[in-house]
């Protein structure tokens, strides 16, 4: 066999030697990429799904080694549990954290006006504000306690610079007492963490105080004012935070931003705890655990009302609910199916109708933002109800009018037809099932027959037509 002779290559040359080792220790000593700024949206009423939310995000970051998390808030505040948990989280973050209150007109009330005195850094859009961290009880009443009135005699015996130094004592409960001290200590101690003006922060809970974004600048309340991300992402470039007890460079300059979304757990837990929403699962696990119960079998009402009605327990356990509101809802409810067994033209009906939006309102007229429900809403599913109910007892009427449809009643007097020709007995055709039948006169096949007796199962039958024409011998 011939062998092809293998073309001849020249060795590599010291040249392109020193060129492959540059290009090694390049790459060795060449600059990371930068660490990325993990960016969160909190907007609406904050709840467990929000605080979840947050706190997984804050995770996202510290397993990602980030630079930054940015967290975006609009926010008329919400529950006081789940706003702990997130100021916890923030606090105890190995991640810088910036409140952000944008975009322009947003606000940071309530709760949110907490987790921005909890980040290690505050900053404001312009034309945003905060404050009003007054805390609220489920009742709908604010915790503050009203100040104690003087009487005259003493009103007149002091000037008014010793009424002004005089300390105001809190009145009112013990436990507005106990719930206006513990909000006033917890929001002071977030305010003095980071160095901001704790007074101001008082006044906002004890006083409901807001502040619009210059204001708080002025006051020591929040570090920046930017009127956009980018704005805000140069100007925290080589600002220094304190990260348990060590100083951080934030380096936020030519950073990627990545916006972290929720997981579908999180946004099923949010979909769910909507007060509305919360309301829909409710009557659609009542009346499907109903309809399954008058028709045994069915099976899907049964499945898909048991899983919704588990849905609205878990998402009661979550909200601010007031029980007297929940007990006029089943109280509607019942009177509603009431009016289906017992018809009382309409009395029990229209009276289930009222306690039920009497009942929607009232479950959910806590005062806390962000967990009330729309009057247009309730209005809207009473008109449904009425509605049905509407429907029913014109369905009512229409079946007593129509009479019986089983049974001898329904089969004397029925019309039938002749499956055959025959004199004497025969079969005939009626409500679907075909009946022995005897006849004094002939019958031929298709000829219809009117039923005049029943004796067991054998129908008594004449002719339509002779019926017919002894009815008009009878009238003339």
């Amino acid at each position: 066999m011939k062998q092809t002779a293998r073309p001849w290559r020249e060795p590599p040359t010291f040249s392109a030697a020193i060129a492959v080792v540059m290009l090694l220790l390049g790459s060795a000593f060449s600059p990371a990429a930068a660490a990325p700024i993990v960016e969160l949206e909190v907007s609406g009423g904050i709840g467990v799904a929000t605080a979840e939310y947050l706190i997984s995000g804050i995770e996202h970051a510290e397993d990602n080694s980030a630079e930054l998390v940015v967290i975006n808030m609009d926010t008329p505040g919400g529950l006081m549990k789940p706003m702990r948990d997130m100021v916890q989280k923030i606090l105890g973050s190995s991640v810088p954290v910036v409140t952000y209150v944008t975009p322009a007109g947003s606000r940071a009330d309530s709760a949110g006006t907490y987790i921005l005195l909890a980040s290690h850094i505050a900053a404001m859009a312009p034309t945003t504000h905060l404050g009003a961290a007054t805390p609220v009880s489920l009742g709908g009443e604010d915790a503050t306690p009203s100040p104690k009135k003087e009487s005259d005699s003493e009103a007149e015996s002091e000037s008014d610079d010793e009424i002004i130094d005089k300390p105001t004592l809190p009145s009112g409960s013990a436990m507005e007492r106990k719930v206006m001290n513990d909000a006033v200590a917890y929001i002071r101690g977030l305010a003095e963490r980071h160095g901001r003006n704790a007074d101001w922060a008082e006044k906002a809970v004890t006083e409901a105080a807001t502040l619009t974004a210059t204001e708080a600048l002025e006051q020591n309340v929040i570090e920046f004012i930017a009127s956009d991300r980018d704005e805000l992402l140069a100007l925290l470039d080589g600002h220094e935070v304190e990260i348990d007890g060590e100083v951080t460079t934030l380096a936020t300059a030519g950073a990627d931003v990545e916006a972290y979304e929720a997981n579908w757990r999180i946004r099923l837990l949010e979909v769910i705890s909507n007060p509305e929403i919360v309301l829909l699962l409710g009557l659609i696990g009542l009346y499907g655990l109903m309809y399954e119960g008058w028709n045994p079998g069915a099976i899907v009402p049964g499945v898909v009302g048991a899983i919704c009605l588990l849905l609205a327990a878990y998402a009661l356990q979550v909200l601010p609910v007031n029980y007297a509101g929940l007990a006029l809802i089943f109280m509607g409810i019942a009177l509603m199916i009431a009016e289906a067994y017992a018809p009382s033209f309409g009395a029990l009906g229209i009276g289930g109708i009222a306690a039920f939006v009497f009942g929607s309102v009232m479950m959910f007229d806590s005062g806390i933002p962000g967990f009330g429900i729309s009057l247009t809403f309730v209005i809207g599913l009473a008109l449904i109800f009425a509605l049905l109910i509407i429907w029913l007892i014109s369905f009512l009427l229409k079946l007593r009018r129509r009479g019986a449809v089983s049974g001898v009643d329904s089969i004397v007097g029925g019309i039938a037809t002749a499956e055959e020709d025959f004199t004497g007995e025969g079969n005939v055709w009626l409500e679907g099932e075909t009946w022995h039948a005897r006849s004094t006169v002939p019958i031929s096949k298709d000829q219809e027959v009117i039923v005049r007796r029943m004796d067991g199962l054998i129908l008594d039958i004449e002719p339509v037509a002779s019926t017919a024409s002894a009815d008009a011998q009878l009238q003339s």
